[in-house]
């Protein structure tokens, strides 16, 4: 398969994740969107990876799979604190956390 397809695949999901974290007020939904970011990311650096015969970009790949685990851990506790809180998860409502 050529890299073309790979590079737009990436893209495009990149795309998708950065409109999903603009245009969404779901805390859960903006953190989905975030990982299919990190996604798009990793699909790259294991693509040029793949193409430049080089091993230590999916090292990085690893790490960034890890970083992400601890992410949606932290961000989905913090979503359930809010979500007692005040019981709702839309972001907009983060201003009546303040007290």
């Amino acid at each position: 398969m050529p890299t073309e397809y790979y590079l737009f695949l990436s893209f495009a999901l990149f795309c998708i994740g950065v409109m999903g974290v603009l245009m969404r007020r779901n805390a859960i939904i903006i953190l989905m969107c975030i990982e299919l970011m990190l996604n798009a990311v990793n699909l790259l650096m294991v693509t040029f990876s793949k193409m430049h015969h080089n091993a230590d970009a999916q090292i990085f790949v690893f790490f960034i799979m890890v970083v992400a685990a601890a992410e949606v851990s932290v961000g989905l506790s913090i979503i359930v604190l809010m979500y007692r809180k005040v019981r709702s998860i839309d972001v907009n409502i983060l201003n009546r956390l303040k007290n």
